[in-house]
């Protein structure tokens, strides 16, 4: 949605002039913190790419990363049916909540956010010691033997479902999921290519 558009459509009467905005990652879609903004922050946010606030106990505007440099780079904005709450998709650079943690609410995560989580602790045994990693001696032993585990567990896969061995299945599964997101790392790419690819087929 556009800037203007988005903002004449803000019930800023009813917000008292200071808009809540949810801010929720992207890709995993936890939510990693709740601001207010006023028209002149929503602008700012827009025209910088840059989620920025209107601080309450400051009494001025303050983007997201101004010291931390852990900015908020936007990707969308929604407003809700009521015309009185923001939603900002983001790119988080570093952890969200000053105390160190990914998001505010820490301790409510969804079921994907364990597997972005688990992708980017793939990606990050890129280099690593293979004798201290499982992932890593993947990555030593290169694309053909990645490739071919993604075979054999998808074989195997296959074959827990046709023996209808449900326990089985749910194990050589994982094996599958877990394998080719190695693979996908090892390739450069990541869940979200694949995700934009479904979605042009959708």
């Amino acid at each position: 949605m556009k800037k203007e558009q988005l903002i004449s459509q803000i019930n800023w009467d009813k917000v008292d002039n200071l808009v809540p905005a949810i801010i929720q990652h992207h890709v995993s879609g936890q939510v990693l913190m709740l601001g207010y903004m006023n028209k002149e922050a929503l602008c700012k946010t827009f025209d910088e790419k840059k989620v920025t606030f209107f601080s309450r106990t400051k009494e001025r505007l303050w983007t997201k990363g101004e010291t931390s440099e852990h900015f908020l780079h936007v990707i969308n904005a929604e407003l809700d049916c009521d015309a009185d709450t923001l939603l900002f998709l983001v790119n988080p650079i570093g952890p969200t909540c000053h105390k160190g943690n990914v998001s505010c609410f820490e301790h409510t995560k969804t079921e994907f956010q364990f597997l972005h989580e688990l992708e980017n602790i793939i990606a990050s045994r890129k280099g690593a010691d293979p004798s201290t990693s499982y992932t890593a001696s993947l990555y030593a032993k290169g694309t053909k033997r990645i490739a071919q585990k993604v075979g054999e567990e998808g074989v195997e896969t296959a074959l827990a479902a046709t023996v209808k061995d449900i326990h089985e299945l749910k194990n050589e599964a994982a094996d599958l999921v877990y394998h080719l997101l190695v693979l996908l790392q090892d390739s450069d790419l990541n869940l979200t290519s694949i995700i934009n690819q479904l979605k042009e087929r959708h």
